[in-house]
């Protein structure tokens, strides 16, 4: 095809940002795909999608009306996109378009006729992809459409940003535990570059809740909505971080109820979980009373060892919680490698490591598990493991807590 897009000016340096972000073939997440759904039923389209544009492929991290996970970058809408100096590509027809119209996702299957994308620009101002929609049919967008496109691209780089945010400080979080000193110097790097990205993402989630309700668009104010709700919670446990940055003591104190679904869900949101790893939770509605913050370090230790230390072709994992005496049993079982007997009660003990590679050939610490069982303990609980070589292992901790429920549905 002649009418293949041109590199950006800059692709080397676009190129590196665009790696920066750890994004590409990672997992589905929930807030991506909330903001290509409201960009589809803001815009009336069939077909929405976040595309990340890398140098052969453009990949999605969100789809909405497609099947394919990637094209190749040539025959990429949205490389042409990431070069418009507007930041803004709308093609009403393209078959009708020089540039489209022998292209393979014109001529056969999505069969675009319709094309709207906004550049998804980093703060620097690299254009790493597009929020885009499509249709089969020839059409236009007003003017109230392509400004709430542009609103929603802005939010997808910002969730992109703090996602970045994310998985810098979990792997801070891991060089400061082999110090002994992560909490502290964590909660307060967190706290503080988090809090500008979420600050614009919520001013800008207010904004488009209030268009979208103002202008009778139920169904896009009420994802809008969830959007918003999510956001003024996650405010809330990085005022938790940093108010834990000035006063250590309040790590372990200072309790809330969770709701352990979508608690452990966005936790795994924060990791990088390769594709042939499958986590099962535990059922809906089991809400216990304790520290957010504790009990996430805890979960990121347990199930960041299940990944490592697992040498089956599916990594399976399973988390499970059992309410028993007011007590919370929670239990991450895996297929890994499993753990010698003889090794059992040593493995909880601070430099104790016991001489076996992970999955990525590296060594472990000794470090870890110490941390996790101190924190176990902090809350009130204690913590054991089963474990068969060759089989897997299974890590059970209790939370203590008079408020621990289900929620009955």
């Amino acid at each position: 095809m002649d009418n293949i897009a041109k590199l950006h000016e800059n692709e080397n340096q676009r190129l590196q940002a665009l790696e920066s972000y750890q994004i590409m073939d990672s997992l589905a997440e929930e807030d991506f795909d909330e903001l290509t759904q409201m960009a589809s039923q803001i815009c009336g389209t069939p077909i929405a999608l976040i595309t990340l544009v890398d140098s052969s492929r453009q990949w999605f991290k969100s789809k909405l009306g497609i099947d394919v996970q990637q094209t190749p970058r040539e025959h990429a809408f949205c490389a042409h996109t990431i070069i418009d100096p507007t930041g803004l590509m709308v093609v009403s027809n393209a078959k009708e378009d020089q540039r489209f119209a022998e292209n393979p996702l014109v001529t056969g299957d999505p069969n675009i006729a319709f094309y709207a994308g906004v550049s998804l620009m980093t703060p620097e101002g690299m254009p790493l992809g597009s929020l885009c929609v499509i249709d089969t049919v020839p059409r236009t967008l007003d003017e109230r459409q392509l400004w709430s496109l542009k609103v929603l691209g802005k939010q997808v780089i910002a969730q992109m940003e703090m996602r970045k945010k994310l998985l810098l400080l979990c792997e801070t979080n891991r060089r400061l535990a082999e110090t002994n000193q992560f909490m502290q110097q964590f909660a307060t790097t967190a706290a503080h570059d988090i809090k500008n990205p979420l600050t614009t993402i919520s001013m800008s989630t207010e904004l488009l809740t209030k268009h979208l309700y103002s202008s009778g668009d139920q169904k896009g104010y009420k994802l809008a909505l969830v959007s918003f709700n999510g956001i003024k919670a996650l405010g809330k446990l990085i005022n938790d971080m940093l108010e834990y940055s000035i006063r250590p003591e309040i790590l372990t104190a200072q309790h809330e109820l969770i709701e352990l679904g979508s608690f452990l869900r966005k936790t795994v949101s924060m990791l990088s979980i390769p594709e042939n790893v499958q986590i099962n939770y535990p059922k809906a509605g089991t809400e216990i009373s304790t520290s957010a913050i504790a009990l996430q370090q805890i979960l990121i230790n347990l199930l960041t060892n299940s990944v490592r230390y697992n040498d089956k072709q599916t990594c399976l994992i399973q988390i499970d919680c059992i309410i028993v005496n007011g007590l919370a049993n929670i239990t991450v079982s895996d297929n890994g490698m499993g753990i010698r007997r003889e090794e059992l009660e040593r493995i909880f003990q601070r430099n104790v490591t016991l001489n076996t590679s992970d999955r990525f050939a590296q060594s472990g610490t000794g470090i870890g598990l110490a941390t996790v069982k101190l924190l176990v303990e902090k809350l009130g609980g204690e913590i054991s493991v089963q474990s068969t070589p060759g089989v897997g292992s299974a890590f059970t901790f209790t939370i203590g807590s008079n408020k621990t429920s289900v929620k009955k549905s």
